[in-house]
């Protein structure tokens, strides 16, 4: 397996992959679930370290305006369920949060690359976003993330769908 990125395929204006994952509360959450709406995906590496937990606030702060644009919106970690459960509680986030620790979803998606930190290389989350129109196919996709003005970003793109 490619592990740079296992689905060099996935593309803009193609369909984004089906999946299947649990979710916060013991719900499963599946692409179908969003049928005939918009869908933000973002990928991002662990619950409730500083980068994390910025990026997820602030999607919460803004879901009131991603509904208003018939957009919904999905955090995807391979962290447990519990300790989605645990994160969504400790920052009062209302957003659904999808657990993939098997990885499938986040291969994918080809977010499971090879990171390298202080000359370490290992293997974790690209914290990447997807914007997924009703029809289910992928809209715009943001790779390297860098947190700060980034919810903004993927708003004014959801904005300009409507």
């Amino acid at each position: 397996m490619d592990t740079k990125n296992s689905t060099s395929g996935l593309r803009e204006d193609k369909k984004a992959p089906e999946f299947q994952l649990p979710g916060d509360g013991g719900r499963t959450i599946s692409l179908a679930d969003y049928s005939g709406k918009n869908l933000v995906i973002y990928f991002y590496p662990k619950d409730d370290t500083k980068g994390c937990t910025k990026e997820s606030i602030e999607f919460n702060q803004a879901k009131a305006q991603f509904k208003a644009a018939n957009t919904e919106i999905l955090g995807i970690s391979a962290d447990s369920v519990a300790s989605h459960d645990k994160f969504k509680a400790k920052h009062a986030l209302d957003l659904a949060l999808a657990s993939d620790e098997e990885k499938t979803t986040i291969e994918d998606f080809g977010v499971w690359i090879e990171k390298n930190m202080y000359g370490r290389k290992y293997m974790g989350i690209e914290r990447a976003t997807f914007l997924i129109d009703a029809d289910g196919i992928i809209a715009r996709i943001w790779r390297k993330v860098r947190v700060t003005g980034h919810v903004d970003a993927v708003l004014k793109a959801v904005q300009e769908m409507a």
